[in-house]
């Protein structure tokens, strides 16, 4: 990408609002020398952070726009051609430059959308696969060296989203490997934001296998450490609640979560990583139903579950059941045959298009509470019998 106007109108930007590169870079959560970079033109932007720039500075898309004509002229007679999943699969193969860092974010993206849209595939082989390419070609030294860093970022990304799906599909080693590979390759390539969500992902799946002092831990590195936009800091508040509630520290638990709230609810979000989008009310709600849970207030629980179920205070993503379950065993736990009926019965519709390892798991436990529920009206016990039969059907079967 030549991206001389693009460079020029955001350094008159900043110019003309006396901001300083490190301020920008600290609000979008960026390495302030990559930034430099990319304003001396020593390196070209990414699409997310000419993303990030526009909404930050309030562009209106000024500058989106000029990034893509910077572009155009780079763009060779296959880049032209119509897009198709086999296209961009070579791309990803074969490419070396500027079009090897847009297949890779491609490759991301179109993970995500899967994970979140199309629930019921899980995206861990492919997203491991993709990884596995672009591994063996960083090793190798494949790529336009011009492009390193860029291909490193990009490369991170991938890794991250790798390292999310082996985990959501209970690949924990594998999980583990490819969260250390993000982390290694934000480091070395400046990109902070990556290395930011790559840092939540590690403090939660510390929280997941029982080591909650090591998420806490990983937590407060963060947030100890550097200043961060309201967004972001929010996710570690929840992390840091999780950790705290996990070694029985529930007063400190509940402050962090009201401190997560309240940057949720009151602070811009203007800046923020576009990673951040699931931040929601409802998330808040849920993560407060999980940590009362933990501490064993099942009651209080349950009101915060049901209120993050309502989809005005969420967005769907491919574990949205995860807290309908989590319902599901709370209504168990106090007695509420009716309300715990209803809701497995909501969860015979949404199981067969869920891929997450993670929530069929805790769909599977609270069908198999069948057998420890003697009291419970039969209606109820036959509902949880045929929710684990829909557990056990083929998922190809129409």
């Amino acid at each position: 990408m030549s991206s001389g106007e693009f460079i020029q109108r955001v350094r008159e930007t900043l110019r003309d609002r006396r901001m300083s590169v490190r301020s920008v870079a600290r609000e979008l959560n960026y390495d302030h020398a990559y930034l430099s970079r990319i304003l001396s033109g020593k390196q070209d932007p990414s699409m997310q952070l000419v993303a990030g720039l526009d909404e930050f500075l309030q562009a209106d898309g000024e500058l989106l726009e000029l990034a893509i004509q910077a572009e155009e002229p780079n763009r060779s007679v296959e880049d032209a051609e119509p897009s198709s999943a086999a296209h961009r699969i070579l791309r990803l193969n074969n490419a070396q430059g500027a079009d090897f860092v847009q297949a890779i974010r491609d490759t991301s993206r179109r993970l995500i959308v899967l994970d979140n849209e199309l629930s019921g595939v899980s995206i861990a082989e492919p997203a491991g696969r993709a990884f596995k390419v672009v591994h063996r070609r960083l090793g190798v030294g494949d790529y336009d060296q011009r492009y390193e860093r860029d291909i490193q970022s990009a490369a991170s990304e991938l890794a991250e989203v790798a390292g999310w799906a082996l985990w959501d599909a209970e690949n924990e080693e594998a999980a583990h490997r490819l969260n250390h590979e993000a982390l290694f390759l934000a480091k070395l390539s400046g990109d902070r934001s990556t290395e930011l969500l790559t840092l939540q992902n590690m403090a939660m799946q510390s929280e997941w296998r029982g080591r909650p002092q090591e998420a806490l831990s990983i937590a407060r590195s963060v947030l100890n450490s550097r200043r961060l936009h309201p967004r972001v800091e929010a996710m570690f508040r929840i992390r840091e609640a999780k950790g705290l509630v996990g070694t029985g520290r529930l007063p400190e638990a509940t402050e962090s979560l009201r401190r997560a709230r309240s940057l949720v609810e009151d602070g811009s979000h203007v800046g923020a990583p576009e990673w951040t989008w699931w931040v929601t009310p409802g998330e808040i709600d849920r993560q407060w139903g999980h940590m009362l849970q933990i501490a064993g207030q099942v009651e209080d629980a349950i009101e915060y579950l049901q209120r993050s179920i309502q989809t005005a205070r969420d967005v769907t993503t491919g574990y949205s059941s995860e807290r309908v379950a989590r319902l599901a065993d709370c209504l168990l736990d106090v007695g509420a045959w009716r309300d715990a009926e209803d809701v497995a019965a909501s969860l015979i519709t949404s199981t067969p298009g869920i891929s997450s390892g993670r929530t069929i798991r805790m769909i599977d436990n609270v069908a198999h509470r069948r057998s420890t529920l003697p009291d419970a009206p039969s209606s109820l016990r036959d509902t949880l019998d045929h929710l684990g039969d829909t557990l056990n059907e083929d998922p190809f079967t129409l």
